[in-house]
């Protein structure tokens, strides 16, 4: 098939690129080549030089109606990936993470309604949407399932960063979020990533092309950006770890979130890509909970090397407490079992980055500025 990945020089883009060039497909890529993700020199990125020989690279911007035409004429099949991606940063860069991410997901939908450019031979559409998309996950309350908000202040400050259940006010337990979950992002990047897979369903069901959402969990492995300081809590440890820095975890080290090993997550995709479904939403995951310390101290044992992994207390404001998923959905429609768990993903992946170049990614400026706009407390 032609299948167009936008966002395709990226992280998941570029190592789902080589999967489906591998089995035989003719890929094109549509990306910005953002310098918050390749640095100065975009080509000599190691993303954008792993990508096979046969990929059509073009640089361009999703928010641009010309560079989508450019991109869509012939393609079978559209992986839009392309976003900017956040929680932290998203904030505060608010315009940027709606323009980009809703409008030029509107654009791509707008020119397949109109069928320009040649875009009528599109069968299908796929869309990265996120976990950010939930807000908290599902939690057990003392009667029922519960959704808990934003947590109260007071008990942040106190040191209380357990969610409560809304009706008791008792801290309640975590469980697997499964897609039928409330949907309360607590982040402009959640609700951005909320917007582009409802318009993604919604469109393409109008448009009769069958169309998939992908609920990404907390995705790590080879490949992954060691530059971006706003995403990526592996990559900034390691990058931390191996400069001989301290490693300062916000709130108490125990909050949870779901890492998913990006051979699982291309795993998924193509299964998405070849299933006979539509108009579904899907988590993709391990539908484990890991605790952020673990994560630290499980990369720390890998580099035997680094400064001290402190708790700080601090907390910003939007993060979650908890979140990991229930497979049971795309297992049943999809066949998905993710084949990589964390012990030997973490492994794998502190092995790449001690082959890569480790610089200042940055992340001392990226808590600076959530911290002087009053989003680190």
């Amino acid at each position: 098939m032609n299948i167009l990945i936008s966002g395709g020089a990226g992280f998941i883009g570029s190592a789902l690129a080589i999967a489906l060039v591998n089995r035989g497909d003719q890929v094109t890529v549509l990306d910005n080549l953002s310098p918050q993700i390749h640095g100065e020199d975009p080509q000599s990125s190691a993303l954008v030089r792993r990508l096979p020989e046969s990929v059509r690279l073009i640089q361009g911007d999703v928010r641009s109606r010309e560079d989508w035409a450019n991109a869509l004429s012939g393609q079978n099949v559209v992986i839009h990936l392309a976003a900017e991606t956040g929680t932290g940063q998203s904030m505060y860069e608010i315009d940027r993470y709606v323009d980009v991410n809703i409008r030029g997901t509107s654009l791509l939908l707008d020119i397949l309604a109109r069928k320009e450019a040649g875009s009528e031979t599109v069968q299908r559409l796929v869309v990265a949407s996120s976990r950010a998309i939930y807000g908290e996950g599902k939690y057990k309350g003392r009667n029922n399932h519960v959704y808990p908000g934003a947590r109260d202040p007071r008990d942040l400050n106190s040191g209380i960063f357990d969610c409560r259940d809304p009706e008791s006010g008792d801290i309640a337990v975590a469980v697997p979020t499964d897609e039928d979950s409330k949907i309360h992002p607590s982040s402009i990047y959640g609700i951005t990533k909320q917007v582009q897979e409802q318009l993604i369903l919604t469109g393409g069901a109008s448009l009769g092309i069958p169309s998939v959402a992908l609920r990404y969990q907390n995705v790590y492995g080879p490949g992954q950006s060691l530059k971006n300081p706003y995403t990526g809590i592996l990559s900034i440890f390691s990058t931390l770890l191996l400069q001989g820095k301290d490693i300062n975890i916000f709130e108490d080290g125990k909050e949870t979130r779901d890492f998913v090993y990006i051979d699982d997550v291309v795993s998924a995709t193509l299964a998405a890509i070849d299933a006979d479904v539509s108009g579904a939403a899907y988590n993709v995951g391990t539908g484990q909970a890991t605790d952020v310390m673990s994560v630290a101290q499980a990369l720390k044992t890998n580099y035997g090397t680094g400064g001290e992994i402190k708790v700080t207390g601090n907390f910003r404001v939007g993060d979650i407490r908890h979140n990991f998923a229930d497979l049971t959905r795309i297992k049943a429609d999809l066949g998905f079992v993710p084949a990589v768990d964390f012990a030997d993903g973490v492994k794998t992946f502190a092995n790449w980055v001690q082959t890569q170049e480790v610089s200042d990614s940055g992340y001392e400026r990226s808590v600076s500025e959530m911290r002087s706009k009053g989003l680190l407390k």
